[in-house]
């Protein structure tokens, strides 16, 4: 695994690895314990992640641009144990940077006091607000240490705990934050058995080659590339392809296999045909995040003539579902979007025309009961186990990686004084994504005023690209219900 000039071979990362589980338990970590994290993903951040599952911990990914309410509802709904984020973010949202912070737009959650009474582990050096007692990450692991489970200096009643937590395939390792508002925040939850199940399939069926550089800074598509004995190559920290394009594609020369989401490809595609010197030797690209439509899938395969193309086709509750060919995927002429073969450890069936999944690589949700079956959402057929959708069942769109569900945050949103009523809409653009358009319908109050009032209101994922005002709403049926497809077209 490699970032910039810095490189672990497999054993020093597996020694790494044991390293921060042994620390960690040394310290008092718990199997069972949630870690929330904020450590951008680089190399001492990804060996914290996977050292904390090691150990028998959960990792709780919190993303602090969410905004300060939603963060704080999003920590209160985990309810972790320990801390683990980067020094900076400490000194950011309670130290001598916090103003600046503000300045730049940026409201973070108080690191130190968010979860009380938790352990903190900070990456970096030391700042002004650290909390006192706190774990410095690279601690955890000393370079040069080959400690493991079988070695480390654990307790045997602590080592049993731990090796019967990991024999538990229920037992939690990941969850993950997705749509929701600060009163109901929604998060999925992976235990060792569907994350493992997962990444197992991705790494099988994409076809990740031995020794190959995957260039990607996405942990469900490392990872996978390290169990198929590939190097993983990691992008500097905060790169990213879509707002800079020509930054990322400097790094392509070096790079076997690439992985992007469909807007970051369009923007470096752009580039490239203003600039096809440019253009990469890559033996595969990876396409996934969002629905990797025709018109992108067109304009890569001419950019790229000789490059294997996957589409992978998933959500955070379940990943991949499907991979397709991109060839086989264009050469498609049926009617809906073929979306590839379905993963053999996946059932799929549908009811009233809508898909419903259930098998190993399944997530629950937090706070709920486990589910048996995942109903998607999404329409289609399935062909001998090829995978064909057809539009959606219910009112959600997606933005970026973000499956937006307007239902959850219409209701806030009307809740402004002075807003009568509210609706989101995705415009769907050709690559994709949606443009969200919030419509409110306004009585003493300015577009501006709403604009203003939504941040920390609802999560800045779903924060509005255009605000409209409309004298109403398009309604349709006997009882009047919101017609978002009058409303999509009219906009």
């Amino acid at each position: 695994m490699t970032l910039g000039r810095r490189t672990l071979t497999y054993g020093q990362l597996r020694d790494r690895i044991h390293g921060v589980a042994a620390g960690l338990g040394q310290r008092g970590l718990e199997p069972g314990d949630r870690v929330l994290f904020s450590v951008r993903p680089g190399l001492h951040g990804i060996v914290l992640a996977l050292g904390i599952i090691a150990a028998g911990g959960t990792v709780v990914f919190a993303d602090p641009g969410a905004g300060q309410a939603m963060f704080r509802a999003r920590a209160g709904l985990a309810e972790p144990k320990w801390v683990a984020a980067e020094s900076l973010l400490y000194a950011a949202s309670a130290g001598p940077l916090r103003s600046f912070a503000r300045r730049r737009g940026l409201e973070l959650a108080d690191y130190a006091t968010v979860v009380p009474d938790a352990r903190h582990i900070y990456a970096g050096p030391w700042l002004p607000g650290v909390p006192r007692h706190s774990i410095r990450a690279s601690s955890l692991s000393p370079r040069g240490s080959s400690l493991s489970p079988r070695g480390s200096s654990l307790s045997p009643r602590r080592s049993s705990l731990s090796r019967s937590h990991h024999r538990n395939p229920q037992a939690e390792a990941l969850i993950i934050f997705t749509s929701g508002t600060t009163a109901h925040p929604k998060a999925v939850v992976h235990s060792r058995r569907s994350l493992g199940t997962g990444l197992a399939d991705f790494a099988h069926h994409v076809g990740f080659e031995a020794g190959e550089r995957v260039l990607t800074d996405q942990l469900m598509v490392g990872i996978p590339a390290l169990i198929s004995g590939a190097h993983w190559v990691l992008p500097p920290a905060g790169l990213d392809p879509g707002a800079s394009p020509a930054r990322y594609l400097d790094l392509l020369p070096g790079a076997d296999v690439l992985f992007a989401v469909p807007a970051a490809l369009d923007a470096m595609l752009r580039m490239l045909e203003r600039e096809p010197a440019k253009t990469p030797t890559l033996r595969a690209l990876l396409i996934g995040g969002a629905p990797v439509l025709r018109p992108l899938l067109q304009r890569a395969r001419a950019q790229l003539p000789n490059t294997t193309i996957r589409a992978i086709y998933g959500m955070t509750e379940i990943l991949p579902v499907a991979i397709a060919d991109g060839d086989e995927k264009l050469a498609f002429t049926g009617v809906g979007d073929y979306v590839g073969e379905i993963m053999p450890t996946i059932s799929a069936r549908f009811d009233a025309g809508e898909l419903v999944l259930s098998g190993a690589g399944l997530a629950s949700y937090l706070g709920q009961p486990p589910q048996s079956e995942l109903h998607t959402g999404d329409l289609g057929r399935i062909e001998e186990r090829r995978l064909v959708l057809g539009g959606r069942s219910k009112d959600m769109f997606i933005r970026g990686t973000t499956n937006v569900y307007p239902g959850l945050y219409e209701p806030v949103i009307a809740g402004i004084t002075g807003v009568r009523e509210a609706a989101l809409v995705g415009v769907p653009d050709a690559i994709g994504d949606d443009s969200l358009v919030l419509v409110v319908v306004l009585d003493g109050i300015t577009i501006e005023n709403v604009r203003l009032a939504l941040p920390g209101l609802i999560d800045a994922a779903v924060l509005p690209d255009r605000i409209v005002a409309m004298d109403s709403l398009p309604r349709a049926g006997r009882s009047s219900k919101l017609d978002r497809a009058a409303l999509a077209a009219l906009l």
